[in-house]
């Protein structure tokens, strides 16, 4: 399964707590848990460096073939192994209590004997500090602890064999008899005493785990063809919400890359308010109105360091701090270096923010959510910014680095701000200076249309003086940029379909960005294809698509941020926007279907 040491991207399920995430591989080894928080230094990082990052392995002790799923509408996983020797399932859980939020991070591995007599081992050798620190293991107080500075790990075992220090790792062995059960428990601790839990505790928490997933998603309003597929998504989603504040994560990982062995290699370990139209509009459609009053709350919150400018990202607590720097020491996934925590795309300027904050406030307030005199005053003031940041270039939604444009897709979203302050006022929601506001973005359309529109291929192109096309440019029929029926978006899709298009797979753009090498289909891009043939009127089309990128998916229903040619999942997994795409396009795709019939 294993090449070089790495598992495929494909390969992996994630688990989470709504403060950190776990990715565990089909081979049953967690290759990736940050603590104590989604953007904190990883323990276990054997997907940027198999040989220093760390892991927990559990698997058979022979030769074995796995399958997998979560539980139904869950975030618990569980793993079949299957041996000559007989069978055995693998529930995995980050677990959470039934009285909020616990300051430890638990993760529990529940090994039940289904058939036979089955050999199993595990090993936790952890690595702090993204592999920096190797731990200190000892026996004490009826634990093994592996620390290092002040954090600290506590493992756990109950019929799985006594844990055994072994050098700056902790392992067992034990035999999976059938219809028996073993537990394993790794508990961890940051700057706080790390608690001991009991095997009844344990087993409580991971039945009220579960339990608390199958509530969540039993909520969600989702009745069409696909809702399996919408629910796995929320699901997801749900796990890059960092719970604390709201915010929501675009992943939980850095560096896997866009292509292997290349240098396009991110941490998506933040926030983008890129993302809060679409998050919004997914949570509010689908009934999750608690989470999405926490993130409108949480980015208006953050944001208010720098009224009325916003920047691209913020990490999960609000902090601005995000300096990019390269971990030397790692190798990478599959030799794809550097890697790298931070984000310099923190420091860039990028207008289609401000249209995407502008109109999950629209979403938000129309769905009968408050907003107090104090927010409406700063809500206006980020549409007078508007008014006067428009004419400059940007680096775009898509962050190259290569020399700002006069991108498109920018000005497109410049006008989606301005258009949905007005509506806001028109509504009563904050004062009215649409005197300002709608001269304005009459001039955004008029450069638009003569510095970004190719009249002679009947398409929008990626960025004035430039005749290359970008997948961006499908969201200007998913925010109303124009009547469906005008030519200028039909024509924009066709041309994004022949140029762009494999099928139902979309490149974001294959213009220069300012880095060498190449990357995957952007699966965004490609739901919203979907939502853009769907809104224009080509139903039928969307839905063949739909179901075509229904199985792209790996077999727990997750998605990375790009697909290669050959099927493979390139970039951070698994990927917040894809998902949120996913439920936009299902939704829209429905609802039309329903106004059709």
């Amino acid at each position: 399964m294993r090449e070089n040491g790495y598992a495929p991207i494909r390969d992996y399920a994630v688990i989470g707590d709504g403060r950190t995430a776990a990715l565990v591989a089909k081979d049953g080894s967690i290759d990736w848990l940050c603590l104590p928080n989604f953007d904190s230094p990883s323990v276990f990082g054997r997907i940027v460096d198999a040989r220093r990052g760390g892991s927990f392995e559990l698997r058979p002790e022979e030769p074995f073939e796995a399958d997998r799923a979560y539980r139904r509408d869950t975030n618990v996983l569980e793993t079949t192994f299957r041996t000559t020797s007989g069978s055995v399932r693998v529930t995995d859980a980050m677990l959470l209590t039934g009285d909020g939020l616990a300051p430890m991070r638990e993760v529990a591995r529940s090994i039940e004997g289904l058939a036979g007599r089955v050999p199993m081992c595990w090993r936790v050798e952890p690595r702090f500090d993204f592999g920096g620190k190797r731990p200190r293991i000892d026996r004490r107080a009826g634990g093994v602890f592996a620390t290092a500075g002040g954090d600290a790990l506590a493992i756990s075992s109950w019929d799985a064999g006594d844990p055994q220090p072994s050098g700056d790792a902790i392992e067992g062995t034990f035999v999976a008899d059938t219809g028996t059960t073993a537990l394993l428990d790794l508990a961890s601790a940051h700057r706080e005493p790390v608690v001991l839990p009991s095997r009844a505790d344990v087993d409580r928490r991971l039945e009220d785990t579960s339990r608390f997933w199958a509530e969540w998603a039993g909520r969600i309003d989702y009745g069409g063809p696909w809702r399996d597929a919408v629910v796995r998504s929320a699901l997801a989603l749900r796990l890059c919400v960092f719970a604390p504040s709201g915010a929501v994560v675009a992943a939980p990982t850095t560096s896997l890359p866009e292509w292997i062995g290349g240098a396009r290699n991110w941490d998506y370990r933040f926030a983008w308010l890129r993302d809060a139209a679409f998050t919004i509009d997914a949570l509010l459609r689908l009934g999750c109105r608690r989470e999405a009053s926490a993130f409108f709350w949480w980015f208006m919150h953050a944001t208010r360091m720098t009224m009325p400018r916003l920047r691209n990202l913020y990490r999960v607590d609000g902090r601005l701090e995000a300096t990019e720097r390269d971990l030397e020491r790692l190798d990478g996934y599959m030799s794809s270096r550097p890697v790298r925590v931070g984000n310099g795309a923190a420091e860039q300027v990028q207008l289609d923010v401000y249209g995407s904050v502008l109109d999950s406030i629209w979403r938000y307030a129309s769905n009968g959510g408050e907003i107090d005199r104090a927010t409406a005053k700063e809500i206006g003031e980020v549409a007078d910014c508007v008014t006067e940041l428009w004419r400059g270039e940007d680096s775009g939604i898509w962050e190259p680095r290569s020399p700002p444009l006069h991108y498109v897709h920018s000005k497109a979203m410049c006008w989606v701000a301005l258009d949905r302050a007005c509506k806001l006022a028109e509504r009563g929601v904050i004062a009215d200076h649409r005197k300002r506001w709608e001269p304005a973005a009459e001039e955004i359309r008029a450069f638009v249309e003569e510095h970004g529109y190719d009249a002679d291929r009947g398409t929008y192109v990626r960025a004035g003086g430039r005749d290359d096309l970008d997948g961006a440019l499908l969201t200007l029929a998913l925010f109303d940029y124009h009547d469906p029926a005008d030519p200028r978006l039909h024509g924009t899709i066709a041309a994004i379909e022949r140029e762009l298009s494999d099928g139902p797979l979309v490149y974001r753009y294959r213009g220069a960005d300012g880095l060498d090498g190449r990357e995957g289909y952007f699966l965004a891009c490609s739901f919203w294809l979907v939502d853009a043939l769907a809104r224009t009127g080509r139903s039928a089309d969307a839905k063949r698509n739909m179901e075509e990128l229904l199985r792209h998916a790996n077999e727990v229903g997750l998605y990375a941020e790009e697909l290669a040619p050959d099927g493979s999942f390139l970039g951070n997994f698994p990927q917040a926007l894809v998902h949120l795409a996913l439920i936009g396009a299902a939704l829209c795709v429905t609802d039309h279907e329903r106004g059709a019939g």
